[in-house]
């Protein structure tokens, strides 16, 4: 582990390989888990907001389960996330030729709206935890994931690079380009220590 400014980054982030392979995994993040994705209280009431430029983009399915259950819901531990499908799948997925993808990134893709997707989505497999003093940056292995660990083994993509994106939309710039720097010298040293 190591930290830049208020988070503690785990050392995966910097050390594994990953590239996401839809056509392998066929978007199993978005069927499979505890509950719908985290959200945070903002994303709440932006998909509220929302809900009216979405319907089109929605399955039936998962119109219903917004329409009874709200745009977002409290999962056990109290926290916002999106509702399911029958206790499965993201109310707001959409399935094309056996692939689950986000119906809010469609439109977001499409220019309909401005919000690309909850940020915990863009940001999967790596999950932020807030503490009192900082911020936990934790990568979290699924075995759903195992296609993108091969992927980016093959393609020698770290995650961190993946998820470039998203760790800027999550901290900012300078904090991504010190996340850059760590990463090389975390790296330099692990070489030097394996040889």
């Amino acid at each position: 582990m190591f930290q830049i400014d208020d988070t503690i980054i785990s050392s995966a982030i910097v050390e594994k390989n990953f590239a996401c392979d839809l056509e392998s995994c066929c978007g199993s993040c978005c069927r499979y888990g505890d509950s719908g994705a985290p959200l945070h209280p903002e994303e709440a009431i932006t998909l509220e907001n929302l809900l009216p430029l979405l319907r089109p983009w929605l399955r039936p399915e998962g119109l219903k389960a917004i329409e009874e259950c709200g745009t977002s819901v409290q999962d056990i531990e109290g926290e916002m996330v999106t509702p399911l499908i029958g206790n499965e799948e993201c109310a707001y997925t959409v399935i094309e030729n056996g692939i689950y993808r986000c119906a809010i990134e469609q439109a977001f893709t499409a220019g309909v709206i401005g919000f690309r997707k909850p940020l915990s989505c863009h940001l999967f497999p790596v999950r932020i935890k807030n503490f009192t003093d900082f911020r936990a940056v934790n990568y979290e292995e699924w075995p759903i994931c195992r296609p993108a660990l091969v992927a980016g083994e093959n393609e020698k993509t770290e995650l961190y690079r993946f998820l470039k994106e998203p760790l800027i939309r999550a901290f900012g710039h300078e904090w991504y380009d010190k996340l850059v720097s760590a990463a090389l010298e975390h790296n330099k040293e692990s070489r030097q220590w394996n040889r």
